[in-house]
């Protein structure tokens, strides 16, 4: 394995006079990509009613989203440490508006499904370019912090989505919501034209490329280890999400209004945490807090398994209030772990963050499936708080045994600051 050498020379970039006023810009770019999710979920019975079809075929504008997602993340971040951060967003968010107009038009579901691939593609492209942007503008622990205030705002984004698409299909119809996509990705497509310089960080005597990057960045052992750290406490969020209705509906028996306050919590637990890593990520390493965040996910699995195994599992209140505290700490180590793991070879920022979403959204999948079944099949929530626990171990390991330890003032790997 690389262990820390000197940084390369690095020539000068664009920076902005003020970094700080760039955040809501890459906040929206964050959150362009994940809103098309929600902003569609209210709508899919009509569109299951309009074009005849089963709902688990209309299911798949979902599913294809996501799996537009993970290929933009992998595929974009990589082009835009070649070709600049600036072109490779405006292509992108361009393409999420041309694809967004397909699905307005669109004459068949397999039409539909076809052109929702193709704008999560685009707008996929904000999420890993985003991270990388943060990067460029700001050094290895000032990262965490607004890597965690982008995720505040995207977080707040996703949890108003839903009523958004609602509204607009109830009063307007389900094209309303492509309209709506539309214009949004037009009106960032200009804001980003008009007020995001080139940040990429060019190596001047080093080659570059997508191989070559992956290569370095995975004999790296802090990258890995930063990397199952993320990729492994995002599984949380999927695997929660895709079981707890279960147990909320059919197996405690409450309305699916009542699961979706009570899912509400978990986000605002989410963003409590993202918000405070951002304050305490002045004063505090990225290690101390990640170690901070996987104390609060262990405590809070450990509970919950508690309470199943006490028989404390017919309320959603044992449960959802224990899980506060696992999103709570799932805030501070995600932000963390992956400013850790797009530090170790700055100048390929894009492909880090790249490989990040991708397997963040590929491997939520499966999570989000086997959560599901553990939520549906057994009659207790032991189960799917076992599997839960079991991640947060899994998170902890990878700190503890792969993460080498270092000198807090000196960098991993290839990269500097």
């Amino acid at each position: 394995m690389h262990g820390p050498v000197a940084p390369p020379p690095v020539t000068p970039r664009t920076d902005p006079a003020k970094p700080h006023t760039l955040l809501p810009v890459l906040a929206a770019l964050n959150a362009i990509g994940p809103a098309g999710i929600y902003l569609l979920l209210p709508a899919l019975p009509v569109i299951v009613a309009e074009f005849g079809r089963d709902l688990s075929i209309a299911q798949m504008t979902i599913s294809f989203y996501m799996v537009g997602i993970a290929v933009s993340q992998i595929s974009m971040g990589s082009l835009s440490d070649r070709f600049g951060r600036r072109p490779v967003v405006l292509a992108g968010i361009g393409l999420a508006a041309l694809a967004s107009i397909g699905c307005i038009f669109a004459q068949t579901l397999p039409q539909l499904i076809a052109a929702r691939f193709f704008q999560a593609v685009g707008a996929g492209c904000g999420m890993a370019i985003g991270r990388a942007i943060v990067r460029d503008l700001f050094d290895r622990n000032r990262t965490s912090s607004m890597i965690s205030l982008v995720i505040a705002a995207s977080t707040v984004s996703q949890m108003v989505s839903p009523l958004i698409g609602g509204l607009l299909e109830a009063r307007f119809g389900w094209p309303s919501i492509f309209y709506f996509l539309t214009v949004v990705a037009l009106l960032l497509m200009t804001i980003v034209a008009m007020t995001l310089p080139e940040t990429r960080r060019v190596v001047a005597t080093e080659k570059t490329g997508f191989s070559r990057d992956i290569r370095l960045l995975f004999t790296t052992r802090a990258y890995i280890g930063y990397l199952l750290c993320m990729v492994l406490s995002s599984q949380i969020v999927f695997a929660f999400a895709g079981g707890g209705a279960y147990i909320v509906v059919t197996h405690m028996g409450r309305s699916s209004v009542e699961y979706g306050a009570w899912f509400a919590t978990l986000s605002i637990a989410y963003l409590a945490g993202s918000v405070s890593n951002a304050r305490l990520a002045r004063s505090y390493s990225l290690e101390d807090l990640i170690w901070l965040g996987l104390a609060m996910q262990l405590a809070g699995g450990l509970l919950n398994v508690l309470w199943g195994l006490l028989g404390f599992n017919d309320v959603p209140s044992w449960l959802f209030i224990t899980q506060m505290l696992v999103m709570l700490g799932n805030g501070f180590v995600i932000s963390n772990s992956m400013a850790g793991a797009i530090s170790i070879r700055p100048q390929a920022a894009g492909t880090a963050s790249g490989v990040l979403g991708f397997l963040q959204m590929s491997t939520g999948a499966l999570s989000s499936q086997l959560g599901a079944y553990l939520g549906g099949h057994f009659q207790t929530t032991v189960p799917l708080n076992a599997y839960i626990l079991g991640l947060s171990l899994a998170c902890s390991a990878a700190m503890l045994f792969i993460v080498p330890r270092r000198d807090r003032n000196q960098p991993y790997g290839f990269g500097h600051g």
